[in-house]
């Protein structure tokens, strides 16, 4: 079945964007005081004037705070920029030449490495952070439990190794990998360029991606739900700048030969992320017939991981989703609606699980956009919840799924203070390869104050991944 490609301006489609742009500081402060609908609407477009007015009511609120949010990280996001640049050369500087005082020598002896950023040796800052590329070998497990929970573990473990690794550079990638494809240059929408970084995570000191996690704009697809349009366009499927093109790349069975799509996209068709990934995953499925495929990814990354799939069905890809074997997302953000969970979970959920989306205890980014009476996003999936003493459970979802509930206050920040003294003693408790280094240590520093964000770090989801207890009652269905 094909859809009729409708180009007007809403193409049949609802959507609603926000738009921070569109108003300043008094209009904010006005907002908050009176809780007027009309100051809301000056921050939003609809497809409809019916839309507008009945969002303006109900979620005058949500739009209020997706906006002030988001002008807070646009006014720090070049500073971001530069410190992100700065640390990350610092870091690579200080590695390479074997630390501080190494850095002291070779600068002594005027042998000074100095990085280049894109080498096999400059590594990201979330690299950095937990430097563990080799996957993780437990004979232990294989001898308590057998084979298949041991196989549960050594997929999990793989997935989040190479989420890990997503940040990283081309030819650091493949430096590490043994049969690594390839890197795309996909055009990303929300940057309005071509780059490498869609299929990333959440990066530290990346405003844009900060502003996608809090961004409130949804896009409303009929029979499947709203989803989130900030992810929408970083998958390259559409661009809020011209909302037909959500339609274009969003109808059911929406081939490269849509009549919609051409026009609209003259010369775009396979220069997006979705599109690139889609169409070499199905070249290597076709070579190597009896092969499945994973699909994975920390954050951000997590949330494409997810929508990646939703859009193969949408597009009626059904020898391509008859070889996925699983989806596995660690600290990912929530995609859409309870509309678009439950058309998920019809396909992924039988006859077994196949969409398991792993939390540690008090990650802020698992926890947004927001979740109540008023927002619409909603999580759907198998729960992997972790909490701090790595203690594993299958929930429906992660206690205080908003995050800034008062009553988890109090024991947010004294999580924190665990978190910091355990970190110091990692090595020492577990092994070598716990140990946490400086940087990991001064993110947990950061926790006293930020919890959530020290929490997101990718040393959890390893760690939880590999020490989690209570793993095979949480397999187990």
């Amino acid at each position: 079945m094909a859809t009729e490609f409708d180009d007007s301006p809403t193409g049949g489609f609802r959507y609603l964007i926000v738009r921070p742009e569109n108003g300043g500081i008094a209009d904010l402060v006005r907002g908050l005081v009176r809780g007027g609908e009309a100051t809301a609407v000056k921050f939003v477009e609809s497809s409809d004037e019916d839309l507008l007015g009945a969002v303006a009511v109900d979620h005058r609120w949500v739009i209020l705070v997706s906006v002030i949010a988001c002008k807070i990280i646009a006014v720090f996001g070049k500073p971001m920029e530069w410190t992100g640049c700065l640390v990350e050369f610092l870091l690579n500087l200080f590695s390479q030449n074997g630390s501080l005082l190494g850095l002291f020598y070779n600068l002594l002896h005027g042998k000074v490495v100095i990085p280049e950023r894109g080498s096999e040796t400059f590594i990201s800052t979330i690299g950095h952070l937990d430097g563990r590329i080799d996957l993780y070998k437990r004979d232990d497990l294989v001898k308590e439990v057998g084979d298949s929970a041991s196989g549960e573990q050594a997929l999990m473990d793989l997935c989040i190794i190479a989420a890990k690794l997503a940040y990283e550079n081309a030819n650091v990638i493949r430096n590490i990998v043994m049969h690594f494809v390839d890197f795309y240059n996909g055009w990303n929408a929300q940057r309005r360029k071509f780059d490498t970084d869609q299929l990333q995570g959440t990066e530290p000191f990346d405003a844009d991606d900060w502003s996608t996690d809090f961004d409130y704009s949804w896009y409303e697809i009929p029979k499947l739900g709203k989803v989130h349009m900030g992810f929408l366009e970083a998958l390259g499927l559409g661009d809020r700048a011209n909302a037909a093109t959500f339609q274009a790349h969003l109808q059911v069975n929406a081939g490269p030969a849509s009549t919609g799509r051409k026009k609209l996209l003259p010369g775009m068709l396979e220069r997006t992320a979705y599109y690139a990934v889609r169409n070499k995953l199905k070249s290597l499925l076709m070579e190597h017939k009896k092969a499945k495929f994973i699909v994975t990814g920390h954050s951000l990354g997590g949330a494409l991981a997810i929508l990646f799939p939703t859009v193969l069905l949408l597009h009626e890809e059904k020898e391509v989703m008859q070889r996925l074997l699983g989806v596995y997302t660690f600290g990912q953000p929530r995609v859409g609606n309870q509309q678009l969970g439950k058309f998920m979970e019809a396909h992924l959920d039988h006859p077994i699980p196949k969409y398991f989306r792993v939390v540690y205890c008090n990650d802020l980014v698992p926890r947004l956009p927001y979740d109540d009476n008023t927002f619409l996003y909603k999580h759907f999936g198998v729960c992997l919840y972790y909490d701090s003493w790595y203690i594993g459970q299958k929930v429906d979802e992660e206690p205080n799924r908003n995050y800034f509930g008062s009553r988890y206050l109090i024991p947010e920040y004294l999580n924190a203070v665990w978190e910091l003294m355990r970190s110091l003693t990692m090595g020492y408790m577990q092994g070598p390869e716990y140990k946490e280094g400086w940087l990991s240590i001064f993110l947990r520093v950061i926790g006293l104050a930020l919890p959530g964000v020290s929490s997101h770090s990718p040393t959890n989801y390893v760690n939880s991944v590999r020490l989690g207890k209570e793993y095979i009652s949480a397999m187990s269905f």
